[in-house]
């Protein structure tokens, strides 16, 4: 892999974020996606000692992943890959629960599009992956809002609202 590995323990869970590239790493950023990914697995109650990964990566990866990996010829967002996939929970045992691999340069285009910061669309696409990760899902009306009530009590956890503006998102980052 290409770039740089970052790896944290947190209370809750290991974290290690990884680029395809530095032009892509932030302090700043990381330690957005470890905050929501840390509350995101308290709120969740992930055993302690579960792991996770993050590819933060370009469009022109993820198409190659999402074609290579879900059958679909296009560049997405977020994808997860949960390594106990179909399975309910998450066994005791298991420590590492999966990858989740970002779009950034797709996630700084859609929050021009909704209107809000990129660290606020980086968060949600974080927490939405984690999410799939732990088998959430969104393909039927019932499934779509336990997903979407999970997804905004980890954000509104962490102070992050759906119109997180970049100032007001860098002003909690220094507070």
């Amino acid at each position: 892999m290409l770039g740089k590995e970052i790896k944290t323990e947190a209370a809750a869970m290991e974290i290690t974020i990884n680029y395809s590239d530095m032009k892509y790493y932030s302090e700043e950023l990381e330690a957005l996606i470890h905050k929501v990914l840390e509350k995101g697995a308290e709120l969740q109650k992930v055993p302690e000692d579960a792991e996770i990964s993050v590819l933060i990566c370009d469009g022109e990866t993820i198409h190659e992943l999402n074609r290579d990996y879900r059958h679909v010829d296009a560049p997405t967002d977020v994808l997860s890959f949960a390594l106990n996939e179909g399975e309910d929970d998450i066994p005791e045992e298991e420590k590492a629960l999966g990858d989740i691999v970002i779009n950034l340069d797709r996630a700084v285009e859609q929050a021009k599009e909704f209107g809000h910061s990129k660290e606020r669309e980086m968060a949600y696409l974080s927490v939405h992956g984690f999410l799939h990760i732990l088998g959430y899902d969104h393909y039927d009306p019932e499934e779509k809002k336990a997903m979407r009530k999970a997804e905004e009590d980890i954000l509104g956890a962490c102070g992050i609202t759906r119109m997180m503006t970049e100032g007001k998102l860098e002003a909690e980052h220094e507070g």
